[in-house]
């Protein structure tokens, strides 16, 4: 007798999979856990920092060069802007722009190649346009080339946004107390009155409100395409 499984079970069964994989991989791996995972921890940093990159822009500021270290951590030099747009744009911005990965990679099937296209072309104008050091525009390159290749060479370009985007969220999750420290720091000099730990739940908050918002829409969409099959 077959299994069926909903579309939603799938989704489920798939986010699962992929958080116990990296929770296990990250926690119960020591040093070969943290080169398994090390590309994502790469392409994590490079949200953040351009979750700073993109605070700039929008805030009227300009973009000096953007460094990814291969200790994964980054660092980003902007002019002019909004300095709390600017420094709040790593936490949230990587947050935000990890839950739309993942939700097109679940949801939208036809977006996953522009979206994927649109991601090579951001890195390789990070890598080039905010050149900063070799290794950043190396490893760009590279992540760009394997992008490509699973998403347009391959049937794994869904799979390949499911993982980064849930990957990413769950790292910055783990990542509150520690990772984002400096943008803390230098968040709460900018707005003075209220302490780290304050802004550092406050992030925490967003974070885990957009992905619980993402999963709102993906289960409120399965349940409209049900009720239009009856």
């Amino acid at each position: 007798m077959a299994i069926t499984i909903s579309p939603r079970q799938n989704l489920i069964l798939r986010t699962i999979i992929i958080a116990v994989l990296y929770f296990t991989i990250s926690e119960l791996g020591g040093m070969w856990g943290w080169r398994i995972l090390y590309p994502i921890r790469l392409f994590v940093t490079f949200l953040h920092e351009f979750g700073h990159a993109f605070g700039a822009i929008i805030s009227g500021g300009a973009v000096e060069h953007i460094r990814i270290d291969p200790n994964a951590g980054g660092l980003t030099m902007t002019r002019g802007g909004n300095a709390a747009i600017i420094i709040m744009g790593g936490y949230i911005g990587s947050a935000l722009f990890g839950n739309i990965l993942f939700y097109i990679g679940a949801a939208k099937p036809k977006w996953v190649k522009p979206t994927l296209a649109i991601v090579i072309t951001l890195m390789l104008l990070t890598g080039f346009i905010w050149y900063n050091s070799l290794f950043t525009t190396l490893i760009l390159c590279a992540f760009s080339a394997l992008l490509f290749y699973l998403g347009f060479k391959t049937k794994f370009g869904r799979d390949a946004l499911m993982l980064l985007g849930l990957a990413s969220i769950i790292y910055i999750l783990q990542d509150t107390g520690s990772g984002p420290s400096s943008d803390l720091r230098a968040f709460e000099r900018e707005m003075r009155f209220i302490p780290a730990t304050v802004w550092m739940l406050l992030w925490l908050a967003v974070a885990l409100g957009l992905l619980a918002f993402n999963f709102r829409l993906l289960f409120k969409r399965e349940k409209t395409a049900k009720a239009g099959e009856i």
